[in-house]
């Protein structure tokens, strides 16, 4: 089931990249064992366990982290998986007794994978911060948002998800696919503020010829242009219009009513103003489901701007079954697709501690020593 079936990785429970890196993993069939905290040690979460679908896919152990005991069913289970996944700040792991080297040497072949916003080392390693902190350092939060307003937060999906969780996981399997070759494991440094750069590097290819304006709405992607941009409806909802190819922007025009000869001198600037007053009157003019019927179908790269609730009841969403129903929460399908091993949502998202006995069972400790272990408190 899934193209990494096979592969057994350990997380180390935390939030947002970390659970994010983890979920696709075991989205693509990776056994991934998450290592809880028992409730009574930790804060409690926001989200009902079983409605927290970056955490589907996986068992769940409860281990204490301040007990040797419990720091030992860790390292047991180190012995026997591929990857490793944690997020704390840079040195936590050492202090708890599970940092790289000392897993490393319980099992050489392992990758170590290591999420933080910063990276594990430079000025600002052991500072706090969030998304929006390390997108803001790499430059890209500056060229987000309205020419004459702020910087505006693209959600927490650009520094967390973008460029935290997605590249955790493919330096995770990265490194795997060396270690089988090579026999030697190592150290995955994923940083937030690197990755969310990487994610932009295009950006700078455009900076390096002169056709990057470092002005918020000034350039073709970022809405300064006519053909690149959101327009509100009669209604009051919204179309979003990315009509940068000269044969789409000349259809774009003409089901809108506007004069397809204003396609000669798009990529002037000196023109968007003008024309995206033009549009933006246009638009007004009809509601977002009548702009919809006109335009989503034809070659004019127009579409509406919908809500989540709104996209899982879309005719192509709906034929291609981005969405889901597992365990009663209403969720997206792994991705990719492939056409051999193909991924299967089976476990719901577990309750802390779950699935402890079944997996050190697994691991190859004794009934005798489970309890031991239950009765001191290293795991529950």
């Amino acid at each position: 089931m899934g193209p990494l079936e096979g592969i057994k990785i350990i997380e180390i429970a935390g939030i947002g990249p970390g659970p994010f890196a983890a979920m696709l993993l075991a989205d693509m069939g990776a056994e991934v064992i998450r290592v809880d905290r028992p409730k009574k040690n930790g804060p409690g979460i926001a989200i009902p366990d079983r409605a927290s679908v970056l955490n589907r896919g996986r068992r769940s152990i409860a281990v204490d982290l301040k007990s040797p005991e419990g720091i030992e069913v860790i390292l047991k289970l180190v012995e026997q998986t591929d990857g490793f996944l944690e997020g704390f700040r840079p040195g936590v792991t050492e202090r708890l007794g599970i940092g790289p080297d000392v897993c490393l040497k319980r099992n050489p072949k392992l990758i170590y994978g290591r999420m933080t916003g910063w990276g594990q080392d430079g000025p600002m390693a052991k500072v706090a911060g969030h998304d929006i902190d390390y997108i803001a350092l790499s430059g890209v939060l500056h060229a987000i948002g309205p020419k004459d307003g702020k910087p505006t937060p693209p959600l927490n999906l650009i520094g967390d998800f973008g460029g935290g969780g997605m590249f955790l996981a493919f330096g995770l399997i990265c490194g795997i696919l060396e270690a089988q070759k090579s026999g030697e494991g190592q150290v995955v440094d994923a940083a937030m503020i690197e990755g969310s750069a990487l994610l932009a590097n295009m950006f700078f290819s455009f900076r390096a010829t002169q056709s990057w304006i470092e002005e918020r709405g000034s350039n073709i992607l970022d809405g300064g242009a006519d053909f690149y941009d959101t327009y509100e409806t009669k209604d009051g909802k919204y179309m979003a219009v990315g009509a940068i190819e000269p044969q789409f922007y000349t259809r774009m025009l003409e089901l809108t009513g506007s004069d397809a000869g204003l396609s000669n001198g798009q990529l002037d600037r000196e023109n968007w103003p003008e024309r995206k007053e033009n549009l933006i009157a246009i638009f007004k003019t009809k509601n977002r489901d009548e702009w919809t019927e006109l335009m989503e179908r034809e070659e004019a790269c127009a579409v509406p701007v919908l809500t989540l609730s709104e996209s899982m009841d879309h005719p192509h969403i709906k034929a291609r079954e981005v969405f889901v129903n597992h365990a009663g929460v209403d969720q997206v399908a792994p991705a990719p697709r492939f056409s051999r091993t193909v991924p299967k949502l089976d476990l719901p998202p577990p309750i802390p501690g779950e699935h402890t006995e079944d997996v050190l069972s697994d691991f190859g400790l004794s009934p005798e020593a489970i309890a031991a272990l239950m009765e001191s408190g290293a795991v529950a």
